[in-house]
C-alpha cells in the first residue's frame, strides 16, 4: 500500500485537483483508493459531491478520538473512498495543542482500521498550511507528492516544502520521501514555463542523495490549464465523469498511468535484487 501526501502551503497550486483526479483515475484502474480530505475547507469532498452537515462523519472526528478511521471513510465510487472534511477540523490546531502524540494521531488510526489490508492507495489532500494536519499527514505517508505551478515564486516556496519534510523525516518518520512533483497550471510553449522546469530539474540533480528528495521524479505529464478541470468541482465528480475527452482528463489519465508503471519497475527492481 501506498500512502501519499499531496502537499503545498501555496494556494491555487492545483493541490486538491490532483488529489481528486489522482485518487479517482487510480481507482478507475482497478485499484483501491482512499482520499483523506484533511483540509477544513473540505474542497476534495465537495469536489466529489460530499458536504458533511448533521449527522454526517468526518475526518475531525477522527482527530478529536470520537469515532475510528472506518466509521469515517465512505465508499463514493467504484474502488473510491472519502474520508471527508470539515469546518470543524480548523479547531484542531487548538485541539492538540497540547495533546500528548499529537503528530500520529491520524497514523494511529490507520494502523487500527487495517488499512493495508483495505486499500491499495491512500491520497491525502493536505491543508495550504504546515500546522498539526499537515504533520499528522507526513508522519502516515510513505512519499509526497509536491503540485507545482511553473513559477518563479513557487520555486522558492519548494526549499520550505524540502525543509519541512526533511525535519519530518529525521524526526517523525524516516520512511518519508518526496517521490513527486506534478506542475500544474501549465502554459505550453511559454520560455517562463520551460525555464522553471529545467531550474527544478537541475536543483534536484545537484541534491544531496540523503535528502528526503534526492530521488524525486518531476513527472514527465505536465497538467496544462483547462477550463473543464474548474469546472469539475461544482459538478460533484472528477474530471473523467465530467468531461472525460477534455485535456484535463487526458492530462490526469497520463499522470496516473505514469504512477502506476512507475510502481510495476519498482517491483520488477525489488524481484531482481531478491533474486
Amino acid at each position: 500500500m501506498r500512502i501519499i501526501a499531496v502537499m503545498n502551503q501555496k494556494g491555487g497550486v492545483g493541490k486538491t485537483t490532483t488529489s481528486v483526479n489522482l485518487a479517482a483515475g487510480l481507482a478507475q484502474h482497478g485499484q483501491r483508493v482512499c482520499l483523506i480530505d484533511l483540509d477544513p475547507q473540505a474542497h476534495s469532498s465537495i469536489h466529489l459531491g460530499v458536504e458533511v452537515q448533521g449527522g454526517t462523519n468526518s475526518v475531525y472526528q477522527v482527530f478529536a478520538g470520537a469515532k475510528g478511521f472506518t466509521e469515517v471513510a465512505q465508499l463514493v465510487a467504484e474502488n473510491l473512498w472519502l474520508a471527508p472534511a470539515d469546518i470543524d477540523l480548523a479547531a484542531t490546531e487548538l485541539e492538540l495543542v497540547d495533546a500528548p502524540g499529537r503528530e500520529f494521531v491520524l497514523k494511529q488510526s490507520l494502523a487500527q482500521a487495517g488499512v493495508e489490508q483495505k486499500f491499495d492507495y491512500i491520497v491525502m489532500d493536505c491543508p495550504p498550511s504546515l500546522g498539526v494536519l499537515t504533520i499528522n499527514a507526513l508522519t502516515s505517508a510513505t512519499e509526497v507528492f509536491i503540485p507545482l505551478q511553473p513559477h518563479f515564486f513557487a520555486l522558492q516556496g519548494l526549499s520550505k516544502l524540502f525543509e519541512t519534510t526533511a525535519l519530518v523525516t529525521r524526526r517523525l518518520n524516516r520512511e518519508l520521501r518526496v517521490s513527486g512533483i506534478v506542475l500544474c497550471l501549465y502554459d505550453t510553449g511559454t520560455r517562463l514555463a520551460s525555464d522553471v522546469t529545467d531550474d527544478l530539474m537541475m536543483f534536484l540533480e545537484q541534491s544531496d542523495p540523503q535528502a528526503p528528495w534526492a530521488d524525486a521524479t518531476v513527472f514527465n505529464t505536465k497538467i496544462r490549464r483547462n477550463i473543464k478541470l474548474a469546472e469539475a468541482p461544482s459538478h460533484g465528480t472528477s474530471i473523467f465523469q465530467y468531461a472525460p475527452s477534455s485535456s484535463g482528463a487526458q492530462d490526469y489519465q497520463n499522470l496516473v498511468l505514469e504512477v502506476l508503471s512507475a510502481q510495476r519497475q519498482q517491483l520488477l527492481d525489488e524481484q531482481r535484487k531478491a533474486a
